[in-house]
C-alpha cells in the first residue's frame, strides 16, 4: 500500500525548482500562476525521478521546497491526478502513480494498434520543416553517450506530432493518455535505451518527410514492438 512506501525526500535542500520571487504571493490570477509553476515543477520532478513511482507526496514539505503555499500546490496535484501522473491514496494523500510491467505491456499493445494508424493518417499533413527539425534533433541525440532530458523531450515531440496531425481528436487523446502510462514505466526502467529510440524515430520521420503513409505505419509499428521486446529482455 502507498502508505507503507518511503515518503519522498523532495523537501531536502536543493531538491526541486523554486519559482521566481516575483511570482510568489498574490491572490486570484497570482494563485493560478503559482499553480502553473507548481504543476510544471512537480511534472519535472516526476520525470527526473526526484519523485518516484509509489512515493507519497508530503505536501507541506514540497510546498516549502517550491516556495508556494499548499493551495496552488494542491491545485497542481489535482491537475496531475486528472492526467494520471499521481493518484489518491486511501488516506487522501497524493502518491506518484506506479506502473507495473503488465500494465505497461498492455498499454504498449493498445498503442501498437492506434499509433501506426495515426502515423498513416498524419502522413502528408505535417509541415516538412517541422519534421526535418525533429529529425536533426534525433540524429544529434543518437550520438549522445547517455540518456538525458532532451531524449524524453524529443520522444514526446515525435509521438505528439503524429497525434496532433492524425485528424482524429479521440485517437489523439487516447494516445496521449496511454503515453502517460508508458512514460511512467520507462523513466523508471528504460532510461538506458538511447540508440534504438533515436534510430527508430529517424525511420518514422523519414517516412513522414516522404509522405509515405504505408512506410510510416510500418516504422511506428516496428518501433513499438521493439520497445516491447527490449522491455521483456531487460525487465521481464
Amino acid at each position: 500500500m502507498p502508505g507503507r512506501r518511503a515518503q519522498t525526500e523532495a523537501g531536502r535542500e536543493g531538491k526541486g525548482p523554486v519559482p521566481p520571487a516575483g511570482a510568489r504571493g498574490g491572490e486570484g490570477g497570482g494563485s493560478l500562476n503559482l499553480s502553473g509553476l507548481a504543476y510544471r515543477a512537480v511534472s519535472e520532478m516526476i520525470r527526473d525521478r526526484r519523485l518516484k513511482g509509489g512515493e507519497t507526496i508530503v505536501e507541506q514539505r514540497l510546498a516549502e521546497t517550491l516556495g508556494v503555499s499548499r493551495t496552488p500546490l494542491r491545485e497542481a496535484l489535482q491537475r496531475l491526478e486528472g492526467e494520471g501522473l499521481v493518484v489518491k491514496a486511501p488516506n487522501r494523500s497524493f502518491v506518484v502513480r506506479h506502473v507495473e510491467l503488465a500494465e505497461y505491456l498492455q498499454s504498449l499493445k493498445v498503442r501498437e494498434i492506434l499509433e501506426p494508424e495515426a502515423a498513416a493518417l498524419a502522413a502528408g499533413r505535417i509541415p516538412v520543416p517541422r519534421l526535418r527539425a525533429l529529425r536533426a534533433e534525433a540524429v544529434e541525440l543518437n550520438a549522445a553517450p547517455a540518456h538525458t532530458d532532451a531524449h524524453w523531450t524529443s520522444d514526446d515531440a515525435v509521438h505528439r506530432v503524429l497525434a496532433e496531425h492524425c485528424g482524429n481528436k479521440v485517437m489523439a487523446r487516447l494516445i496521449e493518455s496511454l503515453r502517460i502510462t508508458t512514460r511512467l514505466f520507462e523513466i523508471a526502467w528504460l532510461s538506458d535505451r538511447v540508440g534504438p529510440d533515436s534510430s527508430e524515430h529517424i525511420a518514422i520521420l523519414d517516412a513522414l518527410i516522404d509522405g509515405d503513409a504505408r512506410a510510416a505505419r510500418r516504422a511506428v509499428q516496428a518501433h513499438i514492438r521493439s520497445l516491447s521486446r527490449f522491455t521483456l529482455t531487460m525487465v521481464g
